[in-house]
């Protein structure tokens, strides 16, 4: 029923520590059976394939036709790749008909460029 004295029980409540404490101790068969994985660190993965470094939206052409376009036959056209960025993106509004010669851009940055009568060129054409 009991132990008699007080201390001969020794605070039965935390036999063995509080938490983790002896893991590698009297608890290594338990860290053994319950985490096997406890140790280490998990494999490294290779960082995301599809990394844009430099965008612009449709917002900015504007501004990126005075310091990079050119007109041709009547038809403004803004080098993105020459300049450095990587896709075109679709937030913002477009008035002049640009014709933008980049190497990815999104469905909507497509869509307003042709509704203003301008359009896309890929490398392609």
């Amino acid at each position: 029923m009991g132990w008699g004295q007080v201390g001969q029980h020794r605070a039965s409540g935390h036999q063995g520590g509080l938490g983790i404490t002896g893991m590698m101790k009297h608890h290594y068969s338990s860290l053994l059976k319950d985490d096997p994985n406890h140790y280490g660190h998990s494999p490294t993965r290779p960082p995301h394939p599809n990394v844009t470094a430099k965008w612009a939206g449709i917002r900015d052409l504007d501004d990126l036709f005075a310091r990079f376009g050119s007109e041709e036959g009547g038809k403004k056209i803004i080098d993105l790749q020459k300049a450095g960025y990587e896709k075109l993106l679709g937030g913002g509004k477009v008035t002049v008909p640009y014709f933008v010669t980049v190497k990815r851009f999104t469905a909507s940055a497509q869509k307003k460029l042709e509704a203003a009568g301008g359009g896309v060129l890929t490398e392609n054409g």
